[in-house]
């Protein structure tokens, strides 16, 4: 994490309201991603110089860190997250639909606990635009040179019973141009949206997108490409399971382990009381047990057979090596961008690169569920 950013950026942003804050910071990314000139002095501060790959879903990553969904819902600084060092971008959450969210302020920084609530309320263009933006993307720009991940999230005005074609629909219009698809079931920010990470709702969201994925892939001659659910760290140990269960049988390919939460920590300072009365998800380093302790149950349910995802608390390299020692393969962070800036990326990859050679592991592969064994 780069001097700058601590003394001068950090106490700019936390005068500013969350959301404008969070607008402000990708409108720059995509202003300084836009010439060579600056595009090559982003790389040149941010880019990792290690080089830690992992094949995970049929694909070779440079590293294993990317983006949360989140951070970049309109596909705008696709760029600017190559040129900060990413090895692979999700955008979204994108639904059917366009939508606005929930009202505003819906986003809220508890800066001393370095936590997020948000209740945006997957607030997106709707799927037919983010399709046409890609397509102007790739035709002017060509396709990233990292994987391109596409969180799908159920439209609001679409019943719960109609939701796989909500899903599906998204995922169709998107499949051109993403290489990995993820279906959220598990924001806390649509209402009722949860009900669907349950046995037969999710089995049926599942089997449709997976059918566009087959039609798809059947008439552009292609693979079908990888297919994951993320989850909400609010299951109990049984849902946890049954989720798991329904998600292989059904196809998944991954999963996502977790999006926020609607618990609260316990100990907080007086002055982030009202913060944390606010409604909505909650992110960051109090989300970090709770999300590594599931990765933990799953790859232990799973023999380690299935890859795992890590986000949530995601801000050291100290973080970033305890998930993967509790069997997650990638890793993702949201709240730990606007807590640790554009560095977030070079400073956990040379960690991770120091832990390594610290516990003698001479692959990322190797060092993956180490906590297991």
């Amino acid at each position: 994490m780069g001097i700058g950013y601590r003394v001068f950026v950090r106490p700019m942003i936390r005068v500013q309201d969350s959301e404008k804050a969070h607008a402000r910071a990708l409108l720059m990314l995509r202003f300084l991603s836009s010439n060579p000139i600056s595009r090559s002095i982003l790389s040149l501060l941010y880019r990792p110089r290690k080089k830690i790959p992992i094949q995970c879903f049929g694909q070779t990553y440079q590293h294993p860190f990317g983006n949360a969904a989140g951070l970049d819902k309109r596909a705008e600084g696709l760029r600017g997250w190559e040129a900060i060092g990413l090895s692979f971008i999700e955008i979204g959450g994108i639904t059917e639909h366009e939508q606005k969210g929930n009202p505003k302020p819906r986003m809220f920084r508890a800066t001393p606990s370095r936590a997020l609530i948000n209740r945006m309320g997957f607030n997106n263009p709707g799927s037919q635009k983010v399709a046409l933006k890609l397509e102007q993307h790739f035709g002017k720009f060509g396709s990233p040179s990292v994987p391109l991940w596409a969180n799908l999230g159920k439209s609001k005005i679409t019943p719960l019973e109609d939701a796989p074609n909500d899903y599906a629909q998204t995922m169709e219009r998107l499949w051109n141009y993403c290489d990995v698809f993820v279906i959220n079931v598990s924001s806390p920010n649509t209402p009722n949206l949860r009900e669907l990470q349950h046995d037969e709702a999710l089995e049926s969201i599942i089997k449709s997108c997976q059918q566009v994925n087959q039609n798809k892939a059947s008439s552009s001659n292609l693979k079908v490409k990888p297919l994951l659910i993320k989850i909400a760290p609010d299951l109990s140990d049984e849902q946890l399971a049954a989720v798991v269960n329904t998600a292989r049988r059904a196809g998944c390919d991954g999963i996502i382990a977790t999006n926020t939460t609607v618990e609260r920590p316990d100990n907080f300072s007086k002055s982030e009381a009202k913060i944390f009365a606010e409604t909505g998800g909650l992110s960051g380093a109090p989300l970090a047990k709770r999300s590594t302790d599931m990765i933990h149950q799953i790859y232990s349910m799973t023999k380690g057979e299935w890859p795992i995802v890590g986000v949530g608390g995601i801000q050291t390299a100290d973080d970033a090596w305890e998930k993967i020692g509790a069997g997650a393969s990638l890793l993702q962070a949201y709240s730990g961008f606007v807590f640790e800036g554009a560095g977030l990326t070079r400073s956990i990859i040379n960690g991770l690169d120091k832990k390594m050679k610290e516990e003698g592991y001479s692959t990322l592969q190797e060092a993956i569920g180490f906590a297991h064994q």
